[in-house]
């Protein structure tokens, strides 16, 4: 037992005075007797021992009762089994993520725990409350209590590793509870390991009443045609979701096409068919699951012939010629020798092909040109070197080329989600004639091969710069080296690398992923370009180069939708945002918690920090007995004689 005023205890040194005042009290007298009164010589006696009796009675219950009053305020206590974490820090850590929108017993999992955090959380406790996008420091439930209920979705992906890290950025002698409220979808068992270990973490899983979710989950340009397009759309379905799903097609808010898709497997995807002109538009599922992935929203600009200029002879180049056809591309091949750099800015591709040396006058032009947003590709000539490879693919980023290879490979590995082959295969296949080379070089790249060769050793690779992309085979493909121009490979290959999506293709962006985008705009000195709709106008950042703007979206727009670029008051083009769908698999994780404490509701923190860290009081205990002992003492003068 402790005592908070232990200095008042030095008042039981006056149980002294009742014990003086007793002592006098009960002082001996002389006895006196008298003839024949033996009967009242008895009486007295008796009478006298009762009395005795009776004051040691009241001196014991005065002795008590003084004693407990004081010690009543000295404020006994006994410390509470976790008293040390007292005065520990709480932090609240939500996950306001779409996969949150899912339905539970009392609603949405995001507004449920929201309207548990406000009934629950005592009106004099103090916390710290982080989520995907904002934060809250220090604050009480009175303080922040409407700002909590105007949390909305955000678009990023719940990563706990992210917010512990905010929490843990929060230096304090103290030590720390942390609630964390999550669906645990996706949860990975990695992240866990971002939790302080001296922390007191409790996790409270909201379960949604259906683990099925339809997302759509990307659109893409099949193929073009005279007069349509033929666009992919893929479904992505998970958990118990329906059997059948409608599936729209809207241009500026007109349905342009609707059918009915069946679910047998986990993916699928559905070809429409377009008028050829510009697209601004969505495609949308109807399904009981989440919202946010229910719509994808993309753009198709009228197509413009692409122009390809291959570098190299002649002899070398005639199965690019038959690949670009003048249907769609404005093609042109020259040598080395007769090269006009001043033509290299005009072209959306550039083919190096075959070449022995790359000037290094050319290099700089084309590192110009890769900025602005045009597509290289290098096929090096049997005769190339890995040094003069080196000399020019440094100058791009990551890419090194090492010693030649003599011994005849196939190349068997294919990359079948990047986006050179969207929609060119229906499904993987092992039934395939890989083509093969005779020779190769060693190549490395930051990136992951696009095709390989069976020793796992990159045939065809590529970096980017967000805008464009630089492709480099690892091996020469002249006839004499490879049978890969004779490949059914070779048609998507070369047709993809030279289109560029943004002005060929499907334009849909992915929000948070800090994407570029190019247009076609010359802008004078004190123009900007501004991208809006009817709900949204912002300003991104953006560089001028010559006739073009690159454009660099961090975490705008907030909102996905179709929205147009803007010059002052004239449509430059048209971009479209989606979120991401990295929240759209609705199956919680739970057993990646088995190690911490699961909660169904925030009152069981606060009722546990309350039992557990709570000193027990005794005072009232001892005001009590002293109230106990007083009327004690007033029944002794009473009834005892």
């Amino acid at each position: 037992m402790q005592f908070r005023h232990p200095e008042i205890l030095y008042f039981l040194f006056l149980l002294i005075i009742p014990v003086i005042v007793h002592l006098f009290q009960l002082r001996r007298f002389k006895k006196q007797y008298f003839t024949n009164v033996k009967l009242l010589q008895e009486l007295s006696q008796q009478t006298r021992k009762s009395s005795v009796i009776k004051k040691w009675l009241l001196l014991a219950t005065r002795l008590l009762l003084l004693a407990a009053l004081i010690i009543a305020f000295a404020q006994p206590f006994f410390n509470a089994k976790d008293f040390k974490s007292k005065s520990n820090e709480m932090y609240i850590v939500l996950d306001n993520s779409f996969s949150m929108q899912a339905k539970g017993k009392k609603g949405e999992l995001l507004k449920r725990s929201i309207e548990d955090l406000l009934e629950n959380i005592p009106e004099e406790a103090t916390f710290s409350l982080l989520t995907t996008d904002g934060q809250f420091w220090n604050t009480d439930i009175k303080s922040s209590g409407r700002d909590l209920q105007k949390i909305t979705y955000s678009p990023s992906e719940f990563r706990l590793e992210n917010l512990m890290a905010r929490v843990n950025s929060r230096k304090s002698s103290v030590g720390k509870d942390i609630i964390v409220i999550t669906d645990a979808a996706g949860l990975e068992q990695k992240e866990l390991s971002s939790v302080p270990k001296n922390a007191n973490t409790w996790f409270l899983v909201p379960e949604a009443e259906h683990s099925g979710n339809i997302s759509i989950d990307s659109v893409y340009l099949n193929q073009t045609l005279d007069n349509f397009y033929e666009i992919g759309v893929r479904i992505n379905a998970s958990g118990d979701s329906e059997k059948e799903v409608p599936v729209a097609i809207t241009n500026n808010g007109k349905l342009l096409a609707k059918t009915v898709v069946k679910m047998e497997s986990g993916s699928k995807t559905q070809l429409f068919m377009l008028p050829r002109a510009d697209f601004n538009g969505s495609a949308s599922v109807s399904e009981n699951g989440l919202d946010y992935d229910n719509e994808y929203f993309f753009s198709i600009s009228a197509p413009k012939k692409i122009k390809v200029l291959s570098i190299g002879e002649t002899a070398d180049s005639q199965f690019l010629s038959r690949i670009y056809t003048a249907a769609e591309f404005d093609y042109l091949n020259l040598p080395l020798g007769q090269l006009d750099y001043n033509q290299i800015a005009k072209q959306d591709a550039i083919i190096l092909n075959n070449l022995k040396e790359i000037p290094a006058a050319l290099t700089t032009t084309l590192k110009d040109f890769y900025a602005k947003g045009g597509n290289i590709v290098l096929i090096p000539s049997a005769q190339s070197t890995a040094e003069s490879l080196n000399a020019f693919a440094g100058s791009f980023g990551k890419a090194q080329y090492r010693n030649v290879a003599s011994q005849e490979k196939l190349i068997t590995k294919i990359a079948y989600t990047h986006p050179l082959y969207a929609g060119v295969f229906e499904r993987k296949t092992d039934n395939f004639q890989y083509p093969k080379a005779k020779s190769s070089l060693t190549l490395q790249t930051a990136t992951p091969a696009v095709l390989q060769f069976e020793d796992q050793q990159p045939f065809l690779s590529g970096i980017g710069n967000g805008v464009s992309d630089l492709f480099l085979f690892g091996a020469p493909i002249d006839r004499a080296n490879s049978n890969f121009i004779n490949s059914p490979l070779v048609v998507p290959t070369f047709y993809n690398m030279a289109r560029n999506i943004q002005r060929s293709g499907v334009v849909a962006l992915t929000i948070g992923r800090n994407q570029s985008f190019v247009v076609q705009s010359n802008l004078s000195k004190d123009e900007i370009l501004t991208v809006k709709n009817n709900e949204v106008s912002f300003i991104p950042v953006q560089q001028a180069l010559n006739d073009k703007v690159k454009m660099s979206f961090t975490d705008l727009p907030s909102t996905a939708g179709n929205y147009g670029i803007f010059n002052k008051e004239s449509r430059v083009a048209d971009v479209s945002f989606n979120y991401p769908r990295t929240e759209s698999r609705l199956q919680p994780n739970v057993d990646a918690l088995s190690g911490y404490t699961i909660i169904d509701n925030v009152s069981e923190v606060f009722d546990d920090i309350k039992d557990n860290r709570t000193n027990t009081d005794l005072w009232k205990i001892f005001a009590l007995l002293a109230l106990v002992f007083l009327i004690t003492e007033l029944l002794i003068q009473k009834f005892v004689k």
